[in-house]
């Protein structure tokens, strides 16, 4: 009998170690209740985010160059044929790299190749598609992907920590009401919240580029985004 209790007492002390890992340490006050839920909130995106690569390559640096600054002007039209001013969009620096003939154990210098990432934020994504496309048929674009998310979250990150303390508040007051107490006030909460950003890849260049093809999310709705948030509450127990 003494070596089961012994070995339950472990086990608890093991279970409470473990999960001290992904608790904030609270310290236990009497006539307490202490406890943890999880909320969310679903809402439609408000934002698309268009991210592509310019990538050119040539024999020398400079000509690499004078291509990949075409590509972007070719971008800039693209823009605002669509009444997107350019100004929205973010384009990286521009990176020079050799390309070499790794099979000649010279490392003979190939040609040059220039990289920048371009990043558009839409808030009409009935021009995601035309822009898409569009960039494709240009052949200015590489490695195209599209994720939708909020650019103010914190309305929907307030709403899942109600959802969380509400559900919390619950547990409690069904605790309180097992032991024939009932339940006080909040002592003590902490919060976490997490959103979820969801990601669609683009088909690339050469698919795209097919004469009259539809972009690939055309009349299809945008995933939701979803908050979460964890409450820790302690309540007083009357």
């Amino acid at each position: 009998m003494k070596f089961a209790i012994l070995l339950l007492t472990l086990t608890l002390t093991f279970f409470t170690a473990a999960n001290a890992q992904d608790r904030p340490t609270v310290t236990a006050q009497p006539n307490s209740v202490y406890v943890g839920a999880d909320g969310k909130f679903e809402t439609a995106p408000d934002t698309a985010l268009v991210q592509f690569n310019i990538s050119t390559q040539a024999d020398t640096a400079k000509a690499a160059y004078d291509a990949a600054s075409t590509q972007a002007e070719q971008t800039r039209q693209v823009l605002k044929a669509n009444g997107i001013d350019p100004g929205n969009a973010e384009i990286g620096y521009f990176s020079v790299q050799p390309t070499y003939d790794w099979k000649n154990p010279k490392r003979k210098i190939l040609g040059y190749q220039v990289t920048s990432t371009v990043s558009l934020k839409l808030k009409d994504f009935a021009k995601i598609g035309p822009i898409t496309q569009q960039l494709a048929d240009a052949d200015v674009s590489q490695g195209q992907n599209v994720s939708y998310t909020l650019e103010n979250v914190d309305e929907a990150k307030n709403k899942a920590v109600e959802d969380a303390y509400r559900r919390a508040r619950g547990s409690a007051e069904t605790i309180a009401k097992a032991g024939s107490r009932a339940l006080g006030e909040l002592s003590y909460a902490s919060v976490d919240t997490f959103e979820n950003i969801r990601v669609m890849p683009m088909a690339r260049t050469a698919i795209m580029s097919a004469a009259a093809a539809a972009p690939p999310q055309q009349d299809f709705t945008p995933q939701q985004v979803t908050v979460t948030a964890h409450v820790n509450a302690v309540f007083a127990l009357k």
